[in-house]
């Protein structure tokens, strides 16, 4: 099989984001990293990428460049990544789809309700593939508890339970560090800090594994440090559209916290918790028997899970392998698009541009929240009520 070709924009020299991306889409040999603008800073970037290895006429100086070099090209890239500032996620975006390319968009899909509805549009009007990095849904015991929660293991869910609490910006002398102050100034991060940040992952794991979306919330944010404008801690109430009741706790000033990503769901029939800290493990406790622990790459998981476990029984599953089960899914979604065949049940769960909606939305809705102590807020777009 030919690989499919693959461009970054963004993901840099120096990124965070950067190298996972480039680590996920070569895994499994299904991609080629054929193109990029990978700097705000042109000649860096046609520097950098030439050092990873893209040809010179494709590693452009930026994506505007990028566009007009791949629209045409008989060899043209099949899906672009979208991993640059948050403000530009938007712009950079639509311009791809509407020129006939698959994206895969760096979270937050946009800054605004508005524009995600307008992504929403534009991504079913082009027919094409729109994703959203929601990268902790490609874990394969994520995976798992979907499965188990959608074949009625625990039976009808009474309450998740969500947290991605962080204690690295507590110190209040990094007021002024330009890495971390950026985080809470409305002209640069939009209505939402922490929220925005980690708590939207938090919701979307809820939401992936229940098979249920958010309809309304109640939001207490605080910022902690009181020079910041933006929350550095918030603790949403949810409810859900199939009667599930959520709770959500989010912070960068939780002090011993790492990540702090951890997923609980508790049934008639059974209560499953998860943590993106340990990863290899999934907690399941039948109602009235002893609690078991299940373990990546066991015999008799589900489909899903058995698809997206790599690493055999008994060794650490990182954050990269997780993006490339997305980058797996996409390559599976790709191709049944170009060959006009449904695609694997099992493979078509990478996060849509709807899901990126709905986390705007859903910051939206808790800066909305926040803003009047706590009331009862719509968290569904205008689109989808």
């Amino acid at each position: 099989m030919n690989k499919l070709k693959w461009g970054m924009v963004g993901g840099g020299d120096g990124s965070q984001i950067g190298p996972a991306h480039r680590l996920g889409a070569g895994l499994d040999g299904l991609f080629e990293f054929t193109a990029g603008a990978l700097d705000h800073r042109p000649e860096e970037g046609r520097k950098y990428g030439q050092q990873l290895g893209l040809a010179a006429d494709r590693a452009y100086g930026d994506w505007q460049e990028m566009l007009e070099g791949e629209r045409n090209r008989p060899d043209k890239i099949d899906l672009v990544t979208v991993a640059t500032p948050n403000a530009t996620h938007f712009e950079i975006t639509r311009e791809f789809l509407a020129a006939g390319f698959h994206v895969l968009c760096e979270k937050p899909m946009t800054m605004t309700v508005e524009e995600g509805e307008e992504i929403v549009k534009l991504a079913k009007s082009a027919n094409k593939i729109c994703a959203v990095n929601y990268g902790y849904s490609g874990y394969s015991l994520v995976r798992h508890m979907r499965a188990m929660i959608a074949r009625g293991d625990l039976g009808a869910i009474r309450v998740v339970n969500a947290e991605f609490a962080h204690g690295h910006h507590a110190d209040a002398a990094d007021a002024d560090n330009p890495r971390v102050r950026w985080r809470y100034d409305p002209a640069q991060a939009g209505v939402s800090a922490q929220f925005a940040d980690c708590g939207i992952h938090a919701m979307h794991m809820a939401s992936f594994v229940t098979g249920q979306q958010v309809t309304t919330l109640s939001a207490d944010i605080v910022s902690c440090i009181s020079s910041r404008e933006l929350e550095d801690d918030a603790m949403v109430n949810f409810r859900m559209d199939g009667g599930t009741v959520g709770r959500l706790w989010t912070s960068s000033i939780a002090i011993g916290r790492q990540h702090g990503l951890t997923i609980q769901v508790f049934g008639e029939k059974g209560g499953l918790r998860w943590s993106q800290e340990q990863p290899n493990q999934l907690y399941w406790m039948p109602l009235n028997e002893r609690l078991q622990i299940i373990e990546r790459g066991e015999a008799d998981l589900s489909p899903e899970a058995d698809r997206a476990t790599r690493v055999t029984i008994g060794h650490a599953e990182g954050m990269p392998l997780a993006f490339a089960n997305i980058y797996k899914d996409l390559s599976e979604a790709i191709l049944a698009s170009n060959e006009a065949r449904p695609c694997d049940p099992a493979a078509d769960l990478y996060p849509r541009a709807e899901d990126g909606l709905r986390s705007m939305a859903a910051v939206t809705a808790v800066a909305e929240s926040g803003a009047k102590d706590a009331a009862w807020v719509d968290a569904r777009p205008p689109m989808f009520r």
